[in-house]
């Protein structure tokens, strides 16, 4: 179950929250993922059983639904892990966003599907310019901008598309979930500052669980 103590008293690893719908996702994506070897055709394939979590209510913990006010985002955003593998080759998990709120520009580092179950975003991607050789600098442009409702997604297929931020246009916090081949929250990534050119390392870490090396 979700979790906002530090303690960390609950497991770690597998299902944090133990659903018959996350259940049926994470098995078609291990299914698919031993089948497909194309990370774009394995992504398709899996559209039907993402789209059928997001249409599902009531196996989403409220405490998994929650600003987290000790985020390392910002904002008071909330990333709670719901399924880890525990080789770190796929994870779930809720990102809340509340109301008038944006995550920094970042990027993912994996394939994976991105969905909104809750409330509205309006998501801004950029597209990298320079050949990443600098890597505390970056050019970036806008490449897209587009707003998502409940049950609408995306697909993530690194390097294109893969960095963006989000910003919540509902009144209410949105709440999207993420289907990545990494243990998103625990490697370390990308933060973009697209005015400045500047790139910063950063791990945003689970409110509910600890990363391997026992960061949060």
């Amino acid at each position: 179950m979700c979790d906002l103590g530090h303690s960390h008293p609950h497991q770690s690893y597998g299902f944090l929250v133990d659903a018959p719908e996350i259940r049926a996702l994470i098995d078609e994506t291990t299914r698919l993922t031993a089948a497909i070897e194309d990370d774009a055709a394995r992504v398709e394939a899996l559209r039907p059983a993402f789209g059928a979590l997001l249409a599902s209510d009531g196996w989403l913990p409220e405490s998994c639904a929650r600003p987290d006010d000790s985020s390392r985002m910002g904002g008071g955003i909330g990333q709670y892990a719901l399924y880890r593998a525990e080789d770190g080759s796929l994870c779930l998990f809720s990102l809340v966003v509340p109301a008038g709120a944006a995550t920094p520009v970042h990027d993912h580092l994996a394939w994976g599907l991105v969905g909104i179950y809750r409330g509205r975003q309006d998501e801004t991607v950029y597209r990298r310019l320079d050949d990443g050789s600098d890597p505390a600098r970056a050019r970036l442009e806008i490449s897209k901008r587009q707003q998502l409702g409940r049950g609408e997604f995306y697909t993530l297929l690194p390097p294109a598309d893969d960095i963006h931020f989000v910003t919540t246009v509902s009144d209410t916090p949105s709440i999207s979930i993420h289907l990545l081949a990494n243990d998103t929250a625990c490697v370390w990534r990308h933060r973009f500052e697209p005015a400045t050119g500047v790139v910063t390392p950063f791990r945003s870490g689970y409110a509910n669980a600890p990363c391997p090396d026992g960061g949060t």
